[in-house]
């Protein structure tokens, strides 16, 4: 797995070997302040964002060591998420312009990492986007879809939250060519803020992990945690327990659906392709989430669990437990190997 975690007081991105009973670092390097999305690059490298609001990219390759940096200027933050394009040659990021603290999706040069245009995410606060790897609904493959967490921010606040009343969350989809917007949907309740996405590619639908902002408390524990969008419409989860309102990280269930991180209910949230709740899984602070080979993964405070790809209730398999002092970030990717 790639993954980011912090060790003691440095911040760390790098590879994990995850067995049946234990886990191990194969690679890792020391990055300057917390890292939040990851991406691995098909010639073996490695796309790392420093998390919002932040001022770094880098690319690292594992087996040589080698890095290339890009700083941010200061009219602009990162927030958190990079993808590449199918061929490799174009870089989307997702920022905010710090002078009107609108979403702006930077189009960057792969080798270089330099910026060639930005484009409107026609919200506040984007977060993570993915490129549809196939038509949902009337939209074509290759779409980019972006998920507008929708919290106006400020750059002398930081990640502080401010003016919940204007808040905006949305999901768009974005032409990969021009940036000109193809679609747009809300959710009924306003302050439910969009995150993270996975593409279901039995189900052919977008999920999305939610988080809710209500200032009263109970309304705010027993918000749902995921939507499904088919194309046409954005639709909340239903019959949902109480999960404290918090969708950590998301990804495909083998088999259709969705299991969405809930760290602070210490539960995996499992959901079928039309956001109706299945069952949970108990797992200390769940966070990342992986999938791959018919298997799923997800960390936590005590361990990491291994999950099958049957469609109903399964038995989770405990790795080893984490080491003393490491502490896993959002997400994790699955890796295909090291060479060398």
């Amino acid at each position: 797995m790639l993954a980011a975690w912090q060790s003691n007081a440095e911040q760390h991105i790098g590879l994990l070997s995850i067995g049946d009973t234990s886990w191990s670092v194969q690679r890792s390097f020391v990055v300057p302040t917390r890292a939040h999305g990851l991406w691995a690059e098909a010639g073996g490298s490695v796309l790392a964002v420093a998390r919002r609001p932040g001022d770094w990219l880098l690319r690292w390759h594992p087996t040589s060591g080698q890095t290339q940096w890009h700083w941010m200027g200061d009219d602009r933050r990162f927030n958190g998420h990079v993808i590449a394009s199918a061929d490799g040659a174009t870089l989307w990021t997702t920022e905010t312009d710090l002078d009107t603290a609108q979403g702006r999706l930077g189009v960057r040069q792969a080798k270089s990492l330099d910026k060639q245009a930005e484009w409107p995410t026609h919200g506040m606060d984007p977060h993570e986007l993915l490129a549809l790897p196939e038509r949902l609904g009337e939209l074509p493959a290759g779409s980019l879809i972006v998920a507008n967490g929708g919290i106006p921010t400020l750059p002398e606040t930081g990640r502080a939250k401010r003016a919940l009343d204007r808040m905006d969350a949305s999901l768009v989809a974005l032409d990969p060519r021009s940036g000109a917007l193809l679609a747009q949907w809300r959710l009924a309740d306003p302050l439910l803020s969009i995150r993270h996405l996975a593409w279901d590619p039995v189900s052919r639908r977008v999920g999305v992990a939610l988080q809710a902002e209500h200032p009263d408390l109970p309304t705010r524990q027993r918000a749902p945690v995921l939507a499904v969008c088919d194309g046409n419409s954005l639709r909340a989860a239903t019959e949902q327990p109480t999960l404290m309102g918090y969708g950590g990280d998301i990804c495909a269930r083998p088999g259709g659906g969705f299991v969405v991180s809930c760290p602070r209910a210490h539960r995996l949230a499992l959901f079928g392709a039309d956001a109706r709740w299945h069952h949970d899984q108990p797992h200390q602070e769940a966070y990342a989430l992986a999938k791959r080979a018919g298997h799923w993964w997800a960390s936590g405070s005590e361990g990491v669990l291994q999950m099958g790809g049957a469609p109903g209730p399964v038995v989770a398999s405990a790795a080893a437990s984490v080491s003393a002092g490491v502490r896993f970030d959002n997400h994790w990717q699955g890796w295909p190997g090291l060479s060398g």
